[in-house]
This record gives C-alpha cells, sequence and structure tokens, in this order.
C-alpha cells in the first residue's frame, strides 16, 4: 500500500514538557474527479482519518478529505507526563490503515 510513515518527534522529554510531533505518509490521495487516458473515471481513494494515541488515550485526530495533498502532512503538539509509546493510524477510504509506533522516554 504505502511505504512506511515517517515520524519525527524526541526520543526523550522533560515530565510535562510540550513536545512538537511531524508525520509524513506516502499515499496518492485520488480524489475521485479525474478520469483515465480511456475518459474513465479514477476511484476516488484518499486516506479520510488519521489518528495519535499515547499509551492508549487519544492525543489528536483529524478527518482529511479529497482536497488534501498526496502524501499528507500533519504535525501536532503533545504534552509528555509519562514515558510510553504512541501509536499512529491513517485510515483509507477501502478500510486499511497504515499504522506506525514511536516510543519516548522521560528524560533522568
Amino acid at each position: 500500500m504505502a511505504d512506511k510513515p515517517r515520524i519525527k518527534l524526541p526520543k526523550e522529554a522533560a515530565k510535562g514538557e510540550v513536545i512538537q510531533i511531524k508525520t509524513l505518509v506516502s499515499h496518492l490521495m485520488e480524489s475521485g474527479q479525474r478520469k483515465d487516458a480511456q475518459g474513465k473515471t479514477i476511484p476516488r481513494k484518499i486516506i479520510n482519518k488519521f489518528a495519535c494515541e499515547f499509551n492508549g488515550k487519544p492525543v489528536f485526530s483529524c478527518a482529511l478529505e479529497p482536497a488534501i495533498s498526496a502524501n499528507p502532512y500533519v504535525q501536532f503538539d503533545a504534552r509528555i507526563d509519562e514515558s510510553g509509546t504512541f501509536k499512529f493510524a491513517w485510515t483509507d477510504d477501502d478500510g486499511s490503515v497504515i499504522t506506525a509506533e514511536e516510543k519516548i522516554a522521560l528524560k533522568a
């Protein structure tokens, strides 16, 4: 389906620190409004939802629409109060899900 998503976040943070998280996933994001060489409509195939959890709790989510560019980039902030794992999920129109995980530790 897609290449491994790229995620950028620090490996460790101080308790209570707000960190910036950047994500990029490879996806064509076909809007369903273009036609192929034979004049047939190319079916819509977009990532329509992005969600992030930290230690099982929702942190950020958004709905994506056909106007979003190919290879959607999402950036958001999160406050870190404990070590743990971020889980990221991008859901496609066909129900398939691209997932990734990144760990973060508290600074000693």
